[in-house]
């Protein structure tokens, strides 16, 4: 049974709140009975004590020099620790946006040295372009290295010929007094073949030539598949499909762009044209006969089944989106002109001093570091750098006073398989620029390596894993090889070792 009100026990004292006033009663009761009333208020600065002895206001507010330290220390600590996790998180955040740039980010540390490393023998080194029927030397027009030669298997040089033939050499590094290893030679053309590329999966070769067809041939066996033909001129340029050996584009003289598909069974003829690729978008109603149609000089076919081109009149590259035109590309081609999907903004070989446009010789697509840029030799004897996703030129320019293109559209540039590297022809010698930071934004342009044997004008050039080709006019194809040990035993002794080899040249 509760209790009544009336018999309920009074209030105690306790829970007043008068903590803090003076009281009248007996200590040693108050004490005893409810020691925590006589606690004083707490000061702001320090917390409430937990045990009776430090109920001393002297002795809480006092610190001994060993608790200072031990502060002062933890402080320390918790700062270093909010430093890290700062740092972390600013590190994340700029790796985060460095794997969004479409290139990796450059290194900084110039590998010139190693470009003028590089040496070339006299015997083993040395390749004659010898004629298929009457013995004598001919002038090669193109070269091109195997996807396989570019992955470090083995080094397979393709080389096309004036008089329409291809020889396949093994360029694999041999002693002095080694044998060539066998060549493969075929003529599938009877007239100069401009250009000589290698399908994806290297098991095709298609050739260009001034009999205004494309050619395809299997190089294992030296036979003649197709026969492609469409192009009103000479045809100066095919590019494969990266990944597909059945996709193949083809530019000429006549200003069109052919489109291939090999599984067709009348392949002959082109899926679809993109004719006056590169004339004026102004461009309206009938031409004069007069008219000469600016020529398709390079071609890049990318896997997104888009194609780069350039032309011989101007620094303007032009992208153009095949999966668009491809529905009704006959019908299309009849009635109206295609629109590129993307143009260079602005046209870099006017921007050096030139007072008109000069046209693009040669066109490469960089890779590992330099993924995301294009290298375009310009007929001003520069090599100019565009962004690839939009076609933009950049302020950065490659030039030499060596590079002597005089307006010939033989010359062609090629990138190292490492990325790092671009060799061009031109002149009596190639060229070797290290082209890493070129997408730096303060990047600067240091001149080339001078690759200089050769008796006559260096046009074609190419890359393998470890090795670099130059052909020339005095019809000769030359391997280049970088040796530092070698390299310097030249400079020490350049009397001896002239006689033997031929090494880079640094100014």
């Amino acid at each position: 049974m509760l209790p009544s009100p009336s018999s309920s026990p009074a209030q105690f004292s306790a829970f007043v709140n008068s903590t803090n006033l003076l009281r009248n009663v007996d200590e040693s009761q108050d004490k005893c009975s409810h020691p925590w009333l006589q606690l004083p208020t707490p000061p702001t600065h320090t917390k409430r004590p937990l045990c009776e002895e430090d109920a001393s206001p002297s002795k809480r507010a006092r610190k001994t020099v060993r608790e200072e330290a031990e502060s002062s220390e933890t402080e320390e600590i918790m700062m270093e620790r909010a430093r890290t996790r700062f740092r972390r998180r600013t590190c994340n955040a700029l790796r985060m946006a460095s794997n969004e740039l479409p290139f990796q980010r450059p290194s900084n540390v110039s590998t010139r040295s190693i470009l003028q490393s590089f040496v070339s023998s006299y015997k083993s080194d040395f390749f004659r372009c010898e004629s298929v029927e009457h013995g004598f030397l001919t002038p090669p027009y193109a070269c091109s290295y195997s996807h396989s030669a570019k992955a470090g298997r083995t080094p397979h040089l393709a080389v096309s010929t004036e008089e329409g033939a291809v020889h396949i050499f093994n360029t694999i590094k041999r002693s002095e007094w080694d044998p060539e290893p066998i060549r493969t030679t075929f003529q599938p053309h009877d007239n100069g073949v401009y250009d000589v590329k290698w399908s994806a999966s290297d098991s095709r070769l298609a050739t260009c030539s001034a009999d205004r067809s494309i050619r395809i041939s299997c190089p294992n066996t030296s036979k003649l598949l197709q026969i492609l033909t469409g192009h009103g001129s000479s045809v100066k340029r095919a590019a494969w499909h990266s990944s597909n050996d059945s996709l193949l584009c083809s530019g000429g003289r006549d200003g069109t762009i052919c489109i291939w598909d090999l599984r067709i069974p009348q392949s002959s003829t082109s899926v679809f044209n993109i004719p006056d690729a590169h004339e004026s978008l102004a461009l309206k109603g009938r031409r004069s006969k007069q008219h000469m149609p600016k020529t398709i000089t390079n071609l890049i076919f990318n896997e997104d089944m888009s194609l780069i081109s350039s032309g011989s009149s101007d620094g303007v590259l032009r992208c153009w989106d095949l999966r668009f035109v491809s529905a009704s590309g006959r019908s299309l081609a009849r009635s109206k002109r295609f629109i590129p999907s993307l143009c260079t903004p602005i046209d870099p070989t006017t921007s050096h001093g030139s007072h008109r446009p000069r046209g693009i010789l040669s066109l490469t697509a960089g890779i590992g570091p330099s993924s995301g840029l294009l290298f375009a030799l310009g007929a001003d004897s520069r090599i100019h750098t565009y962004m690839a996703s939009s076609l933009s030129p950049l302020p950065i320019s490659f030039t030499d006073p060596n590079i002597q293109v005089n307006g010939s559209f033989y010359i062609s540039s090629a990138i190292s398989p490492c990325g790092r590297w671009l060799a061009s022809g031109g002149g009596k010698s190639a060229l070797l620029f290290d082209v890493s930071t070129a997408a730096s934004p303060y990047a600067r342009a240091s001149s080339g390596v001078e690759l200089k044997a050769q008796l006559g004008e260096v046009y074609a050039v190419d890359w393998a894993d470890g090795m670099i080709a130059t052909c020339a006019d005095d019809r000769t194809v030359r391997i280049w090889r970088p040796d530092v040990d070698l390299y310097q035993s030249c400079l020490e002794d350049p009397n001896e070792y002239k006689w033997k080899w031929s090494w880079a040249m640094k100014y």
